[in-house]
């Protein structure tokens, strides 16, 4: 059986039934940033006042293109998978989180369609494992 294993610990909880994206809340200002390793959103605030939080699982469909590009080293994709969708979820906390689209035809995307937030497989690793991201996947 292979190992599911996230690209970075800490990006979502994991393992679990019902994964969430793990953010961060300055209890100072209130801001909410993910992930929640980005500390310094203001000057004025300290690291130290930082609380973990979970994000809502759903969104509203932002923004969205096609990329006909590889990603970044770290969301290794292969040639066959090129192009591929990237989104953008706007959660009920203000925030906007950009990920891959899974589970649509490019065609039936439109603006502010319901998405929701999933832990799929992005590629699987010189070992063996698979290496588990977030996608956005319209409901």
């Amino acid at each position: 059986m292979k190992n599911r294993i996230p690209i970075i610990e800490g990006l979502f909880t994991w393992p679990s039934e019902d994964p969430h994206l793990i953010a961060g809340r300055c209890k100072t200002c209130h801001t909410i940033f993910f992930p929640k390793f980005c500390q310094q959103h203001k000057p004025d605030c300290h690291p130290k006042t930082v609380e973990e939080i979970q994000l809502s699982k759903k969104g509203k469909l932002a923004s969205f293109t096609i990329m006909h590009l590889s990603p970044p080293p770290l969301f290794k994709l292969p040639p066959s998978q090129i192009p591929y969708a990237v989104g953008v979820i706007e959660l009920p906390e203000g925030l906007k989180v950009v990920g891959l689209l899974t589970g649509c035809k490019w065609e039936d995307l439109k603006m502010h369609m319901d998405v929701e937030i999933v832990i799929e497989k992005l590629y699987e690793d010189e070992q063996g494992n698979e290496a588990l991201t977030w996608k956005l996947k319209p409901i």
